[in-house]
């Protein structure tokens, strides 16, 4: 006989099913998922056994009389922002219309589910969207939920690894409700007043933890180099240095090993590591001398054993007697004229190293982009390149100290783990969002991995928030049966239950789908 869920949950906007995991792991029941991607529904049905293909506008629309999604207890969604309109009547629900959010409405409006947690980026709180946040704020007041006016962001990198971490920046947005008409405030005519600021969030970038299950162990600091997080000696990365489709081109190669040049070069110079600031060797070629002595730069070979670039003597390069510092213009930001003023600095200290450096190494030639002549060096004392996690990013390659690692994004600028001479793995990034080495990818190409990987919520910050989100209101949740059951108490013994340590156990049990099983879903996907 199988066990009554602790609750019934929706997951919309599901992606490969980051807030299943949690939720299967604190004893919900999945009766409804939607994701449009096929790939990622794909993924979806493999690991989790529940259908997930479609479409919320299709499903979700009250306008349209259609509500495919059955009643639930809780209510999931990691939901696309899209801007709602200024104009009209700014009333919640009819604001909302014509965006995702209103399709989440109108489940909320049909089902009224006990718990909501939302889930988006950042940005949703930044200026520009001041006006979406205030009308999803309005619309969940007025259908009876009790929400803060002020965003809960957390990032999965506060967290130590026994609260479920995991180290990555990954700040978040989660939107939190309890069902609870009486506990909304209402204004002196008795109307939902929208500016209240409400409960406190759950979750603030500011929390702080025990490093260890003890409650009076020192608190966690991420980047600590005692006792926070170390990718090279971690669990998170595989030892092998070559993972196919995880390799560096040539090309690549060659830039990181020309800045790496240069790393120890001025560390040689100066007796110091680098400097917090871009090293832009375009700005260089400002003085003239320098710019006349790169004008007709070597031709850079590549060793047939390494398969890497090897560096040109500097035969042929014309040292001059001195260098003319040029001016800055005034007219530029305050940025860039500090930019450029950092860099004049460093050049006119050590021009003949620069110089011999970016001759060598061809810097000026076609072999480095205008984005690839430009070191961000974030990594503090790290003894060099290779040392550190790096990004080829459009302003230029970011190095940082190999504790925790930047978010994900969903197409490019995947992390390049110096220590590994490699990027991250697709496995690897999994472990990032904190999903055991079981869950199964099936044959898809990496591309599609990396980005659901990146789409993605973190298992960890999840688990976390909606973990607190429940202890918070339990008082609310365990006050109002739903049609003579006792829903949010069951809740509230569920959060209780399931600590870190149990979702956890949950996930490393996890087992997808057999192969013979998926069949079905196959001829689905090739239906569509």
């Amino acid at each position: 006989m199988t066990a009554e869920p602790a609750f019934r949950f929706v997951d919309l906007f599901a992606g490969i099913g980051g807030f299943h995991a949690v939720m299967k792991a604190f004893g919900g029941e999945c009766v409804y998922a939607v994701e449009i991607d096929k790939r990622a529904a794909a993924v979806y049905e493999a690991n989790w056994g529940h259908a997930a293909l479609g479409d919320i506008t299709r499903d979700a629309d009250d306008d349209l009389g259609i509500m495919n999604v059955p009643a639930h207890d809780v209510l999931c969604a990691g939901f696309p922002c899209q801007p709602f309109s200024k104009s009209g009547a700014q009333r919640g629900m009819d604001e909302a219309r014509g965006t995702l959010f209103f399709n989440i409405a109108s489940i909320i409006k049909a089902h009224h589910p006990r718990v909501v947690i939302l889930e988006n980026v950042r940005n949703l709180i930044g200026p520009r969207h001041e006006h979406e946040w205030d009308v999803i704020i309005r619309t969940l007041r007025e259908e009876g939920y009790n929400v803060s006016a002020l965003p809960a962001i957390f990032s999965p990198h506060l967290l130590p690894p026994h609260l479920g971490g995991t180290p990555q920046v990954r700040e978040r947005v989660f939107i939190t409700a309890t069902l609870a008409p009486a506990a909304v405030p209402k204004t002196a005519d008795g109307s939902v007043d929208v500016r209240a600021i409400g409960p406190a969030p759950v979750a603030t970038m500011s929390d702080r933890f025990p490093r260890t299950p003890d409650s009076h162990a020192p608190l966690f600091s991420p980047g600590a180099e005692d006792g926070g997080w170390n990718l090279v000696d971690g669990d998170l990365l595989d030892d092998s240095h070559t993972i196919p489709g995880c390799d560096l081109t040539p090309t690549e190669r060659l830039w990181i090993d020309a800045w790496n040049a240069f790393t120890l070069m001025m560390r040689e110079r100066t007796g110091d590591s680098l400097r917090g600031f871009p090293y832009w060797a375009d700005s260089w070629l400002d003085f003239p001398e320098a710019f006349e002595a790169m004008r007709r730069p070597p031709h850079l070979t590549r060793d047939l054993a390494t398969g890497r670039y090897e560096p040109a003597s500097t035969e042929g390069l014309h040292l001059p007697g001195s260098v003319t510092r040029p001016l800055i213009d005034r007219s530029l930001p305050a940025w860039k004229q500090s930019h450029l003023r950092r860099n004049y600095d460093a050049f006119e200290s050590n021009w003949r190293d620069v110089l011999s450096w970016a001759w060598q190494w061809g810097v000026y030639t076609d072999l480095f982009p205008a984005s690839r002549r430009k070191l961000e060096w974030q990594a503090q004392d790290a003894k060099s390149l290779w040392d550190t996690v790096m990004h080829f990013r459009p302003s230029g390659i970011r190095a940082k100290r190999p504790t925790y690692l930047p978010a994900l994004v969903a197409i490019t600028q995947t992390s390049i783990v110096g220590p590994r001479e490699r990027r991250l793995s697709p496995r690897e990034t999994a472990r990032l969002q904190g999903l055991p080495d079981t869950f199964d990818f099936g044959s898809q190409p990496p591309a599609a991995t990396y980005k659901q990987m990146g789409n993605g919520v973190a298992v960890g910050a999840v688990q976390h928030v909606f973990r607190e989100h429940v202890l918070r209101d339990a008082h609310l949740l365990e006050s109002l049966d739903k049609n003579g059951v006792d829903v949010g108490a069951r809740i509230v013994a569920a959060a209780k239950a399931t600590t870190p340590e149990v979702v956890k156990q949950v996930l490393t049990a996890h087992q997808p789908m057999s192969p013979g099983a998926r069949r079905p879903l196959l001829r689905t996907l090739r239906a569509h």
